[in-house]
């Protein structure tokens, strides 16, 4: 984040204990609050370095879930390692199976937790979305006049 000083000081410091989000607020209070976004470098480099991190927990909680629910797949799918269950751990091959069982059961719980925590307590989801408009936008602007028409409005 560059080392520039914040234009406003009190807007700033408003909108740095709100983590630079102003999702919430009325649309007539927030003009105030967006003005100052455009005009303040600072604050607005840190609003995208936020919203960046929210995005990038969500995904990161996402990916865990996914990766928990694959763990479960190949426990499903697969025989457990017997060798690992008999020689090193000195387990049968039950008890084993439902030891990883029970792990990537309370994992995914644990993933999917997080995933809703993060997307409640972020204003990821709306971040997300209006990227994603603004990538419609762009796309939708590339189109020819033919097929744009075509398009539901």
């Amino acid at each position: 984040m560059a080392k520039t000083r914040c234009t406003d000081r009190v807007v700033g410091g408003i909108l740095a204990s709100w983590r630079y989000d102003i999702s919430g607020i009325s649309p007539e209070m927030r003009k105030d609050y967006e003005q100052h976004l455009a005009e303040c470098a600072r604050c607005s480099a840190r609003q995208k370095f936020h919203r960046g991190l929210d995005g990038a927990l969500a995904v990161l909680t996402s990916l865990s879930a996914f990766f928990f629910l694959f763990a479960l797949a190949v426990l499903r799918h697969i025989k457990p390692l017997e060798h690992v269950a008999f020689n090193i751990l000195g387990l049968d091959t039950v008890s084993m199976y439902e030891m990883l069982v029970s792990a990537a059961v309370a994992g995914l719980c644990f993933s999917i937790i997080a995933f809703l925590l993060v997307l409640t307590a972020t204003p990821a989801p709306s971040y997300l979305g209006g990227i994603a408009a603004e990538r419609a936008r762009i796309i939708e602007a590339r189109l020819p006049q033919a097929l744009r028409s075509l398009r539901l409005r």
